[in-house]
């Protein structure tokens, strides 16, 4: 990432471009026959054979996680990190939530294929989820790519298999249960890509699910006695529940008329209107001429056509906590009115800090952190926010940081993983396994990948031998982090 220039307007600065173009691996890659694509997997099997990735043992120089967290917090709004431990503390799995960077710093030293796929970095099952296309579809897909950047597939697989085994853990399930559903995660993820392997660029491009294909694979598995009914009425609530999760709930919800004026209601400390934490005298102090220009340099990166943006004026802005690893970065909604009342539009900008993979995979070709994960996320998902943006921001502390900028809610939803059992797990991550390898297969070279994992299940038993031995060592780094805490080298504030 570059500093951006002294400017008259201090609040605005941009700067797009990439250092080398992303998509030049994938270029050359075109040129290859799809027989040598598949003679480049099998001979990955010599330099990585598949039964390689069931190994997992710390090496001796590993850098210790809670020191890998202190180093992360130095980047975060003081007085919000200690929300962040507090809500890591609640368990193993939500600690492997925010341990992204931990998890990448072991995945370096594992082995892999050689093949470079675009990443979500951060492919745990709690970011997979619905949301609605601009097509007015409802879709499931990755919905989180704060860490995206290109590296090895085998990255995120583990990252997502491993996920399950610790949720397993974290909701009683047995050991033959736990690797049932690890298994069952990896043996779609190798299925799905040997299809993508078959398919024309085109259709690999524009594989999806679809909400109404998703529920039809839940009532096929009642059928056949796999999912049981209440499970299935639990993933058509979740669908359900999705369809009212925009805009005009969020304003319901969120905002309020105070002294005549629209406002977002504050509900400290999750959500603060920006009023209440700007410094008086600070060129900040009036707020709203700053955030209008900021619209226009974000207006920049949706393209040069006609966009809906356009007919929206800005209201109200107040920042918003968000997630478990996302704690103490900065985050903002902006509240937007298009032709009264009943047209509300939320805006999302959230910071973009360096992926937790850069100093591992190399770092990003792109100069602004925020187009990185726009262009990762159009990578890797079917479909687009028409909404996603970037800018770079002059803070309220005289720092400059990049941003991203999406639609708030638009139809999300998500699995209740709380209350999932066997049956549901099991199902849940063969539909995770599958978009993952969508995701991958759109950029990556699928047909390698393919052949890399052959038709047997070689590979997905020695990710489960992986998993089992990874959530013992993320046990071992939650005790370990319990351990700051109680001793008050880390400030956890729980409840929150």
């Amino acid at each position: 990432m570059t500093a951006s220039p002294g400017s008259a307007e201090p609040a605005v600065a941009d700067t797009t471009g990439t250092r080398t173009p992303p998509f030049a691996s994938a270029w050359r890659r075109a040129h290859l026959t799809a027989d040598q694509r598949v003679a480049r997997g099998r001979a990955a099997r010599v330099e990585a054979p598949r039964s390689a990735h069931s190994r997992w043992t710390p090496r001796p120089d590993r850098p210790a996680p809670v020191a890998l967290l202190e180093e992360q917090a130095a980047s975060r709004v003081p007085q919000l990190v200690p929300i962040r431990y507090g809500r890591m503390l609640v368990s193993p799995f939500t600690f492997y939530r925010g341990a992204a960077l931990i998890m990448a710093s072991d995945l370096a030293a594992t082995p892999v294929s050689g093949v470079t796929v675009q990443l979500c970095g951060d492919a745990h099952l709690s970011n997979f989820g619905l949301f609605g296309t601009p097509e007015r579809k409802m879709i499931f897909d990755i919905n989180d790519f704060d860490e995206t950047l290109p590296g090895p597939w085998e990255w995120d697989v583990k990252r997502l298999a491993a996920s399950f085994e610790i949720m397993g853990r974290d909701r009683g399930f047995s050991p033959a249960d736990r690797r049932a559903v690890v298994m069952a995660a990896v043996a779609e993820y190798r299925d799905r890509m040997h299809q993508a392997a078959g398919m024309g660029a085109l259709d690999a491009w524009y594989d999806h699910l679809e909400a109404g294909m998703l529920l039809k694979l839940v009532r096929q598995e009642v059928r056949v006695k796999r999912v049981s009914k209440k499970e299935a009425r639990a993933f058509e609530r979740d669908v359900s529940k999705a369809h009212t999760r925009d805009n005009t709930r969020v304003f319901t919800k969120r905002a309020a008329e105070v002294d005549g004026e629209l406002r977002i209601v504050s509900d400290p400390p999750l959500i603060v209107p920006v009023e209440e934490i700007v410094t008086p005298g600070s060129e900040w102090e009036d707020p709203a001429p700053l955030i209008k220009k900021l619209l226009a340099t974000y207006r920049r990166t949706l393209g040069n056509q006609h966009h809906p943006l356009e007919e929206y004026r800005y209201v109200h802005a107040a920042y918003k906590m968000v997630g478990v690893g996302s704690v103490g970065t900065r985050c903002y909604i902006l509240l937007m009115l298009g032709r009264d009342h009943n047209d509300p539009l939320f805006l999302q900008v959230k910071e973009a800090q360096a992926s937790v993979l850069e100093r591992f995979a190399g770092e990003s070709t792109y100069r602004h952190h925020g187009q990185r994960v726009v262009s990762g996320q159009r990578l890797m998902q079917a479909a687009t926010d028409i909404f996603l943006g970037w800018i770079r921001i002059k803070g309220l502390d005289g720092m400059t940081r990049d941003y991203y900028v999406r639609q708030f809610h638009d139809w999300k939803g998500s699995a209740d993983v709380d209350s999932m059992l066997v049956p549901g797990a099991t199902l849940y991550a063969r539909v995770c396994g599958a978009t993952l390898a969508r995701a991958h297969a759109r950029w990556g070279d699928r047909i390698a990948i393919a052949s890399y994992l052959g038709k047997g299940d070689a590979f997905d038993r020695a990710v489960a031998n992986f998993c089992a031995a990874y959530a013992d060592q993320n046990e071992k780094d939650y005790e370990a982090f319990a351990a700051a805490v109680e001793s008050g080298r880390l400030p956890a504030q729980t409840g929150v």
